[in-house]
């Protein structure tokens, strides 16, 4: 008895803890490598290939900070629909392993982290990211006011490239929105691409998604904005004279993209998930492009 007396609190420490990390998404990587490949690319262009290293450290815990916050807000604003859908029904404020007063207050940390960070930078980063914050917690919401949320998402992945930029160069070139406007769009993509595979349980629940608002034309609709996406990354290579790398690089993302339609073509449930973990790949890709552009001498 007495062993198991001891034993309960390091259990029930242990199951906090891990639905910390859950609701954190740091069992899920996928969505910080997505919101970190923008980031990345953002500072490659803007540092002319060598980011300092105190900015590349500085962005680098943003991004992690940020996409956890993102995803407890999500979790808060979700916490009464979740259950409903089988993907996200094993959440911890489904479970009740966390409570909502206890998200919340991880949120306000997260929040004040982010804050400490960006307070490190310049004052147009530090406004930038006012608008930041304000998209993450938003998105969240939009899903019961929009069929339009995937947008919502996209700029608030996209964000970190101004952002980037200012806290590089204390100013915000044109080039940069051709690059702001190819990741939007990108997000998008895969983000329809993960919304497919909830949508049967979505729409019971009255959950909004561009997949409801395509419907039966969701590959043809994220043909065309993938073919968006690609217009904009050249454009922004050639608003930064980029060179053969880099549209070597998006060349391969085009390939990709062909791939990932052909993978959904039955728009089966796990094929949409498998292909939303893919797009990891076409982040590093670009990243690949840009860095062997400047590493290369312009080539």
């Amino acid at each position: 008895m007495t062993n198991t007396a001891a034993s309960s609190p390091n259990i029930s420490r242990q199951s906090k803890a891990q639905a910390l990390w859950q609701i954190m998404r740091f069992d899920k990587p996928i969505g910080t490598w997505l919101l970190a490949a923008p980031t990345a690319w953002a500072l490659v262009i803007a540092n002319q290939g060598l980011p300092d290293l105190r900015i590349l450290l500085i962005f680098a815990a943003g991004v992690v900070v940020m996409r956890a916050a993102g995803c407890v807000v999500n979790d808060f604003a979700d916490r009464d629909l979740d259950g409903f859908v089988e993907r996200t029904r094993s959440r911890p404020l489904v479970t009740g392993a966390l409570s909502s007063s206890e998200a919340l207050g991880v949120l306000f940390v997260l929040l004040s982290v982010a804050l400490g960070l960006v307070l490190l930078t310049n004052p147009l980063t530090v406004q930038l990211s006012l608008v930041g914050a304000a998209l993450a917690v938003a998105y969240p919401f939009m899903k019961r006011v929009t069929h339009l949320p995937q947008f919502v998402l996209g700029a608030a992945f996209s964000w970190a490239i101004p952002m980037a930029f200012a806290a590089s160069l204390n100013e915000l070139p044109q080039g940069l929105w051709w690059l702001f406007a190819a990741n939007l769009l990108w997000t998008v993509v895969y983000d329809t691409q993960y919304a497919m595979v909830d949508r049967e349980d979505d729409l019971e629940v009255g959950i909004k998604s561009t997949a409801i608002l395509f419907g039966s034309l969701d590959r043809r609709i994220i043909g065309l904005i993938q073919i968006s996406s690609i217009i904009c990354f050249i454009g922004c290579g050639n608003a930064f004279d980029l060179g053969a790398l880099y549209y070597l690089a998006i060349a391969a993302v085009a390939v990709l993209f062909v791939w990932h339609q052909w993978l959904i073509r039955d728009r089966d449930p796990v094929a949409c998930f498998n292909v939303f973990n893919q797009s990891k790949w076409i982040g590093l890709l670009v990243l690949a492009g840009l860095v062997g552009h400047f590493a290369l001498g312009r080539v």
